[in-house]
C-alpha cells in the first residue's frame, strides 16, 4: 500500500515517521522542503505536486493547521481532488471545523473518493512515541479498513460516528484540556503564594480525584519552565475559536470556555502564542505576581 502525507509540521513529521518505520511505503509533501528531505532520507518520496501524490497514493494523510488548508489542500486548484482516482481515501487528521469536514466529505464523494475526519489528541510527545489518541468519523466500513494503519501513530484509534463527529469529539476534547490547564494553573499558583511547594502539592493530590493526564503532562513542564511546545496557544485558540462557533450554530452555551479563550488571547499578546499551553499558568502568575517554581 502506498500512503500519501501532506504536512510535515510538529505534529505531521513524527507521525509520518512512523509510518515509514512500520514498513509503509510514504510519499510526502510539504512546503518546507527540509522536512521532506529529512523524510527522505528515512526512506520516503517526495511528490513534486500534490496532485502527483494522490495520482500514486491509495490513501492520503492530511495532517495541517485548521479548515482553510485543508479545504485548499484536498479541494482547491491542484488539490487532492484533481488526482485522486475513484475509490481513494484521504484521512485528515487536523483538527478542523466540523462543518468543513463534512462540506469536504460531501465534495469528495461525488467523485468517489471516502474521507475520514481523524483528529488526533497528545501532543508532539505522543506523536513521536507513536501514542496518540484518534477519535474518527466516517463511513464505519472505511474506518475499519484503514484502523491497522491509523493505529501505526496511535495508542487508541476510537469510531465516533458519522463525517464531522472526529472533529466535534476533538472539540469536547480540547475544551476539557483548556479548563483542566486552566484549573492546574490555577492550583499551583495558589499553593506557591500560600507557601506550599507545588511540586509536594501536585505529587499529594495527582493519585487522587484531581489527578488526570494533563496535569502530569503540564504540572511538571509549569514547574520547570519548559514551555517549549508541544501545542502551542496560537493552535489551542484556533480549536477554542471551533468550538465556541460551533457551539452557537448548535446552541449549546460554553461560558468556562469563552473565559479561558480570553484568558489565551491575554497570553498570546503578551507574546506567548508559539508558547505550550501550559504557559496558562504565566496569566495566573500576572495576576498573584508569583512565579511557580519548586521550593527545593
Amino acid at each position: 500500500m502506498k500512503v500519501g502525507f501532506i504536512g510535515l509540521g510538529i505534529m505531521g513529521k513524527p507521525m509520518a515517521k512512523n509510518l515509514v518505520a512500520a514498513g509503509y511505503k510514504l510519499v510526502v509533501s510539504d512546503l518546507k522542503k527540509e522536512a521532506e528531505k529529512e523524510l527522505e532520507a528515512l526512506g520516503a518520496q517526495t511528490a513534486q505536486s500534490i496532485v502527483e501524490l494522490a495520482q500514486q497514493c491509495e490513501v492520503i494523510v492530511t495532517m495541517l493547521p485548521n479548515s482553510p488548508e485543508v479545504k485548499q489542500v484536498v479541494l482547491g486548484e491542484g488539490g487532492v481532488i484533481e488526482g485522486a482516482k475513484a475509490g481513494t481515501t484521504v484521512i485528515d487528521m487536523s483538527s478542523i471545523a466540523p462543518l468543513a469536514s463534512r462540506e469536504i466529505y460531501a465534495a469528495l464523494e461525488k467523485k468517489g473518493v471516502h474521507l475520514l475526519d481523524a483528529p488526533v489528541s497528545g501532543g508532539e510527545p505522543k506523536a513521536i512515541e507513536g501514542t496518540l489518541a484518534v477519535m474518527v468519523g466516517g463511513d464505519k466500513a472505511i474506518f475499519d479498513k484503514y484502523y491497522d494503519l491509523m493505529m501505526v501513530m496511535a495508542g487508541s484509534v476510537v469510531y465516533v460516528g458519522e463525517s464531522g463527529a472526529g472533529n466535534i469529539t476533538k472539540l469536547c476534547n480540547q475544551v476539557v484540556v483548556a479548563l483542566n490547564i486552566s484549573a492546574v494553573s490555577e492550583a499551583l499558583v495558589l499553593a506557591k503564594k500560600a507557601g506550599a511547594d507545588p511540586e509536594l502539592v501536585y505529587q499529594a493530590i495527582r493519585g487522587g480525584l484531581a489527578g488526570s493526564t494533563v496535569m502530569d503532562a503540564k504540572a511538571p513542564m509549569i514547574m520547570d519552565r519548559n514551555f517549549k511546545p508541544g501545542f502551542r496557544i496560537d493552535l489551542h485558540i484556533k480549536d477554542l475559536n471551533n468550538a465556541i462557533d460551533t457551539s452557537h450554530n448548535v446552541g449549546v452555551p460554553l461560558p468556562l470556555t469563552a473565559q479561558v479563550m480570553e484568558i489565551m488571547q491575554a497570553i498570546k499578546l503578551d507574546g506567548s502564542g508559539v508558547e505550550d499551553h501550559a504557559s496558562l499558568v504565566k496569566y495566573f502568575e500576572k495576576l498573584a505576581n508569583i512565579e511557580v517554581t519548586r521550593n527545593s
